[in-house]
């Protein structure tokens, strides 16, 4: 085995360990949240929400919102005023570019050929005449963008997203969402370029800049989002998972945004509708 294959099997080691941990500290921390089993309409709340571990992902929230406002909404506001529109469009749409490989598989495990035909189309007209993604010529030409994962890929073949889970950094998402984030760590070949050439700089710069762009993609929504909700937290729990479904149902509009978290863009509905039980499998 070289070098280079110890270094990405590692580095995909690493990945796992840390999502079993997160896992693994969920189904410690799952009981804190009392079932009401006294009440019955309570308990049918209760269960609707799917929030088991409501208070220790309050606590997670609040510690993502402390990051937020000390690291990444300052860093984002200075982007903001640094860098015209035209400069943060061609960014995001550059980033879009390079998730090509891993939207084109899960469109083709779900087995949405035409959809990946798109992908593809779009990832050759963008990254030629496009100059390398930086400018968005295929949406003009009727190649309009769409975001898939693998977490959707597991929906559409009927796996339950299981409780609600707020991961740290992450945000909302639910297990069936982290173990998607990991199988989409794999279908990124940049991931394996830059662990098998000693650049892994390379996927900690691309990580930073679109944490960046998924916060500048959402900035007047979160700051509307928390001066009106009552509750911010349950806010965007249901507004994660309206998008989530959204996306599921490959919805017009909206599964090309990033989800809250802190990157999302939904529509305002009541907290925590269950949207995803109406989606067919």
């Amino acid at each position: 085995m070289t070098n280079g294959e110890e270094s990405t099997r590692s580095g995909i080691f690493r990945k796992f360990r840390r999502v079993a941990f997160v896992l693994a500290a969920f189904a410690v921390l799952a009981g804190c949240a009392t079932a009401p089993e006294d009440d019955p309409e309570a308990m049918a709340e209760f269960n609707k929400i799917n929030d088991p571990a409501e208070p220790f992902n309050r606590d997670v929230f609040e510690f993502n919102r402390g990051l937020d406002t000390i690291i990444l909404k300052p860093v984002t506001g200075v982007y903001r005023s640094v860098a015209p529109e035209v400069v943060r469009d061609g960014v995001h749409n550059f980033l879009n570019n390079l998730r090509t490989p891993v939207i084109l598989a899960n469109d083709v495990l779900q087995g949405e050929f035409l959809r990946a035909r798109d992908t593809l189309v779009r990832f050759l007209i963008n990254s030629t005449i496009g100059v390398l993604g930086f400018s968005d010529q295929a949406t003009g030409l009727g190649f309009e963008f769409h975001n898939e994962d693998f977490g959707q890929t597991l929906a559409t073949w009927g796996v339950s997203e299981g409780p609600y889970l707020m991961l740290p950094i992450l945000g909302p998402s639910n297990p069936r969402d982290a173990v998607g984030k990991v199988v989409d760590f794999f279908f990124d070949p940049i991931n394996y370029w830059a662990a098998n050439t000693d650049r892994q700089y390379v996927t900690i710069s691309r990580t930073v800049i679109s944490g960046i762009d998924a916060r500048d993609q959402i900035w007047d929504i979160l700051n509307d989002l928390e001066r009106s909700s009552i509750d911010f937290y349950a806010a965007i729990r249901s507004l994660y998972r309206q998008s989530r479904a959204d996306g599921i149902r490959n919805g017009a509009g909206q599964e090309d945004q990033p989800t809250p978290g802190f990157g999302g863009s939904f529509e305002i509905a009541a907290p925590d509708s269950p949207a995803e039980k109406d989606i067919p499998k």
